[in-house]
């Protein structure tokens, strides 16, 4: 049998951005966000909160710095290491700070840092026990294919669904590293970057509950709520002062052994239950 990381089963644990104004954004996700935790650290600011992590450097906008993937346990973690060695996958000289000493980071074929390792413990007791852990990372592409091959072939990701052009071209992939539907997924579009990152709510109720917070704080919800085609889950989108965009999500499909499913590419496929936001 193939080893891959589906069956090491690795969950998104934090992700890195670049922005002008680092301590600008560290604060729109503390207070919305309900970050309870923030400390500056390496040229970093760190705002966690229960099952969630954001990092913020100087930089540009709307540019991964990296993003990290926590494994179950240091067994796994060391044969998956040795499976992508075997792969040619070449190991970088970069320290995140975020994980225990035996994690390790790749490049893929966009440039973008990707980190496995173990989650360090924290001392720290979060008061706000919202359910919102961060779940996926959606990133955009101009080359898709070669996207999706390393992502599933080199890395040992399983492909979940695929979004296709009426030409017959993808448009879009869905993979995953556990049992969730999807971990990391790619847009073919113009250029290179983030489309979005998201976050687990749970249940139609917890984003009733948002939205009413984000309302009261005159934070727009710029799409939504709505119900995606792949994944089958429930979403809004909210947008934080660089124009990330920030999906909030709930009863994201679980995976078995099923195949990948093909949608054409359409707003339907995107939203269906209304307007969606086609990439190309």
């Amino acid at each position: 049998m193939n080893l891959n990381a589906l069956q090491f089963g690795f969950n998104l644990d934090h992700i890195a951005l670049e922005s002008p104004n680092p301590k600008i954004l560290a604060n729109f996700y503390k207070k919305f966000l309900m970050m309870e935790f923030q400390e500056q650290r390496d040229k970093e600011l760190i705002c966690e909160g229960k099952d969630r992590k954001i990092i913020f450097k100087k930089g540009v906008k709307n540019k991964l710095a990296y993003a990290g993937f926590t494994c179950r346990n240091k067994e796994n973690l060391v044969k998956f290491k040795k499976l992508i060695i075997s792969n040619n996958v070449e190991i970088l000289d970069f320290n995140n700070i975020h994980f225990e000493n035996e994690s390790f980071t790749i490049i893929d074929p966009d440039k973008n840092k990707i980190s496995f390792g173990l989650r360090k413990k924290t001392n720290f007791s979060f008061k706000n026990k919202f359910c919102m852990p961060l779940q996926h990372l959606t990133l955009s592409t101009k080359n898709i294919k070669k996207f999706e091959h390393f992502y599933n072939n080199i890395l040992g990701f399983k492909i979940t669904d695929r979004v296709i052009h009426q030409n017959g071209s993808l448009a879009t992939c869905f993979l995953t590293s556990n049992h969730e539907h999807h971990t990391i997924a790619c847009f073919k579009s113009h250029q290179i970057g983030v489309d979005h990152h998201s976050y687990e709510v749970g249940t139609w109720d917890n984003i009733k509950i948002l939205c009413d917070f984000f309302s009261e704080n005159n934070i727009k919800i710029m799409w939504g709520p709505g119900r995606h085609g792949p994944g089958n889950n429930l979403f809004i989108f909210v947008e934080d002062p660089d124009k990330n965009w920030i999906e909030f999500s709930a009863e994201l499909e679980l995976i078995d052994d099923r195949n990948y499913k093909e949608w054409p590419q359409c707003e339907k496929t995107l939203n269906l239950w209304g307007k969606g936001i086609l990439r190309s």
